[in-house]
């Protein structure tokens, strides 16, 4: 851990208002990004992803994922059946992959320098949606060079 006896200068408002607001729409926009990826995998697994289903693999209630299915929809992520479940548009199916495949060179990166499995895929389920594509790259590149 490193040590500082006096704290960095705080950065310009406006800085700092930008970042926390990049910070505040990456967390809003992470939730969809868990969603659409469960109800891909929940597609593939079982071939169909019903509300009561998402409600308990991500532990909220029923209301908050009705909630968010009426977010993915207004989105254009996201569409829905009476009594058939819920479906991902292309836009959907694209932003499920792509959140899969940050997820999975997090997780990569996280076992390569030694974070047990386990460790890797809870820390991945947070990193992965709020890392920039120039560490994305970073990230890919240092795997190419792993024995």
């Amino acid at each position: 851990m490193l040590k500082s006896s006096t704290p960095p200068p705080m950065p310009a408002e406006p800085t700092q208002a930008r970042r926390f607001s990049k910070a505040r729409a990456a967390q809003s926009y992470a939730l969809l990004e868990d969603y659409v990826e469960l109800i891909d995998d929940l597609l593939t697994a079982t071939g169909e992803a019903r509300a009561t289903d998402i409600a308990r693999r991500l532990g909220v209630s029923h209301a908050t994922v009705v909630k968010t299915i009426g977010r993915l929809k207004r989105e254009g992520l996201a569409t829905s059946l009476p009594y058939r479940g819920v479906f991902l548009t292309p836009a959907g199916e694209t932003l499920a992959n792509k959140s899969r495949a940050r997820h999975r060179l997090v997780v990569a990166v996280l076992t390569a320098i030694g974070v047990p499995p386990e460790a890797a895929e809870q820390d991945a389920e947070g990193l992965e949606h709020h890392i920039s594509p120039a560490t994305l790259r970073a990230f890919a590149a240092f795997l190419k060079k792993q024995p």
